[in-house]
């Protein structure tokens, strides 16, 4: 504790002639700090973040691609089960693989998971005449504009972080999730057959509700496996896109490139206008060891 010119000492324990607050002119400023627990940002490690992202955008596109296909009778709904069902076991696989050095496996043994699949798939296949009549009152027009609506939900709720050792779901993932389901169950009450949209929800389910999970463990593998996963996810997403309407294909890519590439760079442009003034004026903040 440094002693002032006129006597006084920056210690409250010591009876003085001054207020609590008071601060010699002079060394009012002497202690000012700037940006003190900055940590500045590279562009290639967010760009790598962003990937999560991209993921995600993915899986919408993809989502309402093959909705589209099954609308106009494009795209077999047995086809489509037949897909889901062999994704659903290889994803699987692949959690099971990931997780294997994890200590942490969570609650749910290999037997609950698959009874609860099960319940899952026998619930479905009996809400679906139910799901496919749900919307017979309302418009298109308003299907349209409410699935929209919730797919943007779904994607600004979304839980992008990696994964921890101990996990717990976020409020905000759970609201997440349930706005892409519904939005999913809206769309398939627009299909023509009770298989369609049998085929669909159970889709959606494993593209918003399962995915998630995977894509939270594919977080922690090496850099490289993130990127050729996003890569072989925006391929796909474009490709299944590119068929149905050039310019929201376009549109598309151009989101993309703009969420993965151009944001980072934005970010890590304008960290040189942060600036953060701390001193004496702040409230202390204890430091316990």
């Amino acid at each position: 504790m440094s002693s002032e010119a006129d006597g006084w000492n920056k210690v409250l324990w010591e009876r003085q002639p001054f207020p609590d607050n008071h601060i010699h002119p002079h060394s009012f400023l002497s202690s000012l700090r700037r940006n003190p627990n900055f940590k500045p940002y590279t562009y290639w490690p967010l760009v790598l973040l962003c990937c999560a992202i991209t993921q995600h955008l993915a899986t919408i596109f993809t989502f309402l691609a093959v909705f589209v296909r099954l609308k106009e009778r494009w795209l077999d709904a047995r086809v489509l089960l037949w897909v889901s069902i062999v994704s659903f076991f290889g994803g699987y696989a692949m959690y099971e693989i990931l997780s294997y050095s994890n200590p942490v496996r969570g609650a749910f043994t290999r037997s609950n998971t698959i009874k609860s699949s099960l319940l899952v798939f026998l619930a479905l296949m009996g809400l679906s005449p139910v799901l496919r009549t749900l919307t017979a009152a309302t418009s298109s027009d308003s299907i349209w504009a409410l699935s929209a609506c919730l797919f943007f939900l779904n994607a600004l709720l979304a839980d992008y972080s990696s994964m921890k050792p101990v996990r717990q779901e976020r409020l905000t993932s759970v609201l997440s999730m349930n706005a892409a389901i519904s939005s999913s169950v809206v769309l398939a009450s627009r299909l023509p057959d009770d298989l369609a949209v049998f085929a669909l929800v159970l889709f959606a389910v494993q593209l918003f509700a399962l995915f998630p999970i995977l894509r939270h463990q594919l977080q922690v593998t090496p850099q490289v496996a993130q990127i050729l996963f996003t890569l072989t996810l925006c391929v796909l997403s474009f490709a299944l896109t590119l068929p149905l309407s050039v310019s929201v294909a376009y549109i598309y890519a151009g989101i993309s490139i703009t969420v993965t590439f151009v944001a980072p760079g934005v970010l890590v442009w304008a960290q040189k206008y942060k600036n953060e003034i701390r001193g004496p004026w702040d409230v202390a903040v204890p430091r316990l060891n």
